[in-house]
């Protein structure tokens, strides 16, 4: 019995110390975690809750306004009104929910039911397709304390109408967003550019700056991308307390506010932007008409002060319609400007290299006086045809090729004067790489040493060819100034005396950009200062006081600034950077004058005559006709060789003796560059005096 009694205690105390140790483990186990997340992973945990906590807020700052000259606005943020849903502020009743449903439907194109919202299908605010329903079921189950978008862009006369209603449907509100609206259109859009949502590729970037990647957008083109960080402004910061739900209890810190983008006033006169594009499109236009056919495609016209660098009008035609982008960008837009040939989205003036033709020969005639290549007063026998050898290296027994002119029976003897207002390509080619042998003209060389490529390169970019111009607009192209490296590189052949003559001429390998072309004439009508082009007048802040004022920039004033390098031997075989001593020059004032003056005989006595005639105002200009053959052109058939097709480019200035516009105009397949493009360059410099004296006349500077 004592036994038995025994054995039951102590299997009673076993199952005892058998709990009593299960107890401690479990204890043990509780006292450990509670161990670990308390004292030893306290802080994650803390910080955690903290962050469920609290939630930051970026406040969206106002984006800075673009202005004409004259304080017309070319761009600015007008009101776009949305539809907004708050869930959790709905009824409770699901009978009441469906009445406020049906009623706004009748206020928004947006339908009651609509395709459910799934992975396959998310919800995307303003462009994803679902109903209303949808839309509030999505606002209930993700972000019941959160404005969610139902319709965007909606019509002010509804949002008043739905903002009246909103007491009785309550939940519902009208959001006010601020968007881009460009009250210039088309006109401006080609420098003033347009606003896209902000890329993967740049969403970290601005997320650490405090943009929100679905809210804010960013510049895509023209002076919106060129000065993103300006007109952006720095957002704010709100930093709350919510609940679990995420409803906003109260601020945990002060509000930092937004900080307003800048203002940009650009140079641009808007007058004579609207005159120079009317002035273009109705020659481009009647041309076709004579013609019959769809020639001449697009062009450009651009006009500057010549003593400040200032752009007055930049027309890069076609273009697009910026305000098509200011809430969204249309894919079928864009699919549409992208599959246009004539690339409208790319501005023209500053980012197409093209044959530039004639203009080209300014420069030859600067190098070729300053270098004493030939005498002002020389003449020179500039026959219909001449025959020059084209030699790769100096022992090249090659045989002599034929260079024509632009005019049948030729031009006789000329001198530089002549030669430049008639802009005689024979007379050129001689002062680009010489003449030194009896070439079948019946005159043996009159021209013993040409130019040759090396100095004619220095010369073209001391008048501001072959580099990026410093505008302030992105992608700016630097056109091609070629040398023989360059072609080794490029063709993978040697340089020939054929490349100079015909460089000399502006054609070749010889491209550049509208602007390029524009500055090297605005600096033989400045005395030889490069101004540095500019489209920014003064930048200021949201209350309309001057941040950065207008400050005109020279780049180099070739008479007085070493631009030029001196080689030793310049026309002989070899690279250009062998020949090169070091040393460089500058343009005699001289020089300039008598390039000038042959300029203003091409008004009054040479290659403008005609569409310059009887003009009031004394200008002096140079035509150009730049052949090509682009994929355009030989998919139609154009390219052969002797009857190439051509662009038509004119450069002039005016006043003559005290020059400020200096304009340029370029028609693509416009032919000859008098015939076109001369009278577009007149006209617009007669709009740049009209307007003048409309402005006088009023009291305006």
């Amino acid at each position: 019995m004592k036994n038995t009694s025994t054995a039951r205690n102590k299997l009673e105390n076993n199952r005892f110390l058998s709990f009593a140790i299960l107890v401690a483990g479990i204890f043990f186990v509780f006292v450990f975690r509670l161990f670990t997340i308390q004292i030893l992973n306290g802080g994650t945990w803390a910080a955690q809750a903290e962050e469920n906590r609290l939630r930051e807020i970026s406040l969206a700052p106002a984006r800075g306004v673009i202005f004409d000259r004259r304080g017309i606005v070319l761009a600015r943020n007008v009101a776009s009104y949305n539809v907004v849903v708050t869930a959790a502020q709905l009824p409770d009743d699901e009978g009441a929910i469906q009445d406020i449903i049906r009623s706004l439907a009748k206020y928004i194109d947006v339908p009651i039911n609509q395709s459910q919202i799934t992975q396959e299908n998310p919800f995307v605010p303003c462009l994803s397709d679902h109903g209303i329903s949808q839309i509030i079921r999505y606002g209930e189950q993700s972000a019941p304390y959160r404005e969610v978008k139902i319709a965007c862009n909606i019509d002010e006369t509804a949002a008043r109408l739905i903002q009246e209603n909103a007491i009785d449907w309550p939940g519902i509100s009208i959001e006010i967003e601020p968007v881009r609206e460009y009250p210039t259109g088309d006109l401006t859009a080609n420098f003033v550019g347009f606003l896209g949502p902000i890329s993967s590729v740049e969403e970290e970037y601005y997320t650490e700056r405090g943009f929100v990647t679905n809210r804010d957008k960013v510049g895509y083109a023209g002076l919106e991308l060129s000065f993103q960080s300006l007109l952006s402004g720095k957002p704010g910061k709100r930093l709350v307390e919510v609940d679990v739900a995420g409803k906003i209890i109260r601020d945990a810190k002060p509000v930092i506010p937004s900080i307003p983008g800048q203002n940009i006033h650009t140079t641009i006169d808007t007058r004579l932007q609207q005159a120079a594009k009317s002035i273009l499109l109705k020659e481009i236009n009647d041309w076709n008409e004579y013609l019959g056919e769809l020639r001449m495609t697009s062009g450009v016209v651009i006009a500057m002060d010549p003593r400040t660098g200032e752009v007055l009008a930049m027309v890069s035609y076609p273009t697009y319609e910026n305000n098509r982008m200011a809430r969204i960008i249309p894919a079928y837009y864009l699919e549409q400007l992208n599959a246009d040939v004539r690339d409208p989205l790319i501005n023209q003036a500053v980012a197409a290299e093209i044959p530039v033709g004639s203009v080209f020969k300014i420069s030859t005639a600067v190098g070729a006086l300053n270098e004493g290549v030939v005498d002002p007063e020389e003449k020179i026998t500039a026959p219909p045809e001449i025959k020059l050898v084209n030699k790769y290296t100096p022992n090249d027994p090659s045989r002599s090729k034929t260079y024509v002119d632009w005019k049948d029976e030729g031009f006789g003897s000329v001198n530089f004067l002549e030669g430049l207002a008639n802009s005689s390509n024979v007379y050129f080619y001689q002062l680009s790489g010489g003449d030194a042998e009896e070439t079948g003209t019946g005159v043996p060389g009159e021209v013993p040493e040409g130019l040759g490529i090396c100095r004619l390169g220095t010369y073209a970019r001391a008048l501001g060819y072959g580099e990026n111009p410093g505008i302030e607009l992105p992608y700016q192209e630097d056109g091609i100034i070629p040398s023989p490296k360059w072609k080794r590189i490029a063709h993978g052949e040697n340089w020939s005396t054929g490349d100079t003559y015909i460089a000399g001429v502006g054609q070749g390998f010889v491209t550049a950009t509208p602007l390029q072309v524009l500055m090297s004439g605005a600096t033989i009508a400045n005395d030889g200062r490069l101004m540095k082009p500019t489209i920014i007048r003064e930048i200021t802040d949201e209350k309309g006081e001057t941040i950065v004022p207008f400050q005109a920039e020279e780049k180099w004033d070739i008479t007085q600034d070493p631009m030029i390098d001196v080689f030793n031997n310049p026309t002989s075989a070899g690279g250009c950077e062998a020949k090169m001593t070091g040393e460089k020059t500058t343009v005699e004032p001289w020089v300039l004058e008598k390039v000038q003056e042959g300029m203003r005989l091409a008004v009054t006595d040479g290659t403008l005559e005609d569409p310059f005639e009887n003009m009031s105002i004394p200008a002096a200009g140079k035509t150009g006709t730049g052949e090509y053959c682009d994929t355009w052109a030989n998919e139609k058939g154009l390219c052969v060789p002797g009857r190439w097709p051509t662009h038509s480019w004119t450069l002039a200035y005016a006043p003559y003796e005290n020059p400020e516009i200096a304009v340029v105009a370029f028609v693509y397949n416009g032919g000859e560059g008098a015939s076109v493009a001369g009278p577009i360059v007149r006209r617009t410099i007669e709009a740049y005096f009209e307007l003048k004296t409309i402005d006088t006349r009023a009291g305006n500077p």
